[in-house]
């Protein structure tokens, strides 16, 4: 039995957006609106049994239809669409994978460690990404009284929203690689931040 000292309150369920064309072959994909291929769909339904077992004060989701769509057929009803949830802003790394930069540069090129440069978009850093994830998790850690927060979003702002929970720098999201449509909790033990489930 969970005495009073004990008593769990609601887990953050970071939940990363099912597989699309550009996640499949490792393009970086920030505003780029790209749908779910089918398996993205399958999987995103697959999770659904699960996830119907725990009761959500809230739904959170980046705008983008990858994320939205993931919610839906995961059987999660969005109860806002929060824009800090998009994913990192690229720039001119949008739609080009790590290989491809890297031998642009003639140097091995990381997004945990190597800044964007400006294209379509002008880029985020690591610490801009940090500053919207630590937003919302101000927000989510208000209602976790309720029930379990849900944020339905994309790789690497999940990655960096994790580190941070856990009290970390943005750059040690580089730890908590979380494959296209699959889910982690983070919750307390003993009133301390914890990770609890990852690539579930």
């Amino acid at each position: 039995m969970v005495g009073v000292a004990e008593a769990r309150s609601g887990e953050i369920v970071v939940l990363r957006h099912g597989q699309t064309e550009w996640s499949r072959s490792g393009q970086h994909t920030g505003a780029t609106d790209l749908p779910l291929l089918p398996e993205g769909e399958e999987r995103a339904r697959a999770l659904a049994p699960r996830l119907g077992e725990r009761t959500f004060a809230e739904v959170w989701s980046s705008p983008l239809q990858r994320a939205r769509r993931t919610a839906e057929l995961a059987g999660l009803a969005v109860t806002a669409v929060d824009p800090d949830l998009v994913e990192l802003d690229y720039g001119g790394y949008e739609g080009r994978t790590t290989a491809e930069i890297s031998d642009e540069l003639g140097r091995a090129w990381s997004v945990w460690r190597d800044p964007v440069v400006p294209g379509n978009t002008p880029g985020e850093t690591l610490a801009q990404v940090a500053a919207r994830v630590d937003r919302v998790l101000a927000r989510a850690r208000a209602r976790l009284d309720d029930g379990d927060v849900a944020l339905v979003a994309h790789g690497h702002v999940l990655r960096v929203l994790t580190a941070r929970w856990l009290g970390l720098g943005p750059e040690a999201g580089a730890l908590f690689a979380l494959p296209a449509g699959a889910y982690g909790l983070l919750g307390h033990e003993h009133a301390r931040p914890v990770l609890s489930g990852w690539g579930l």
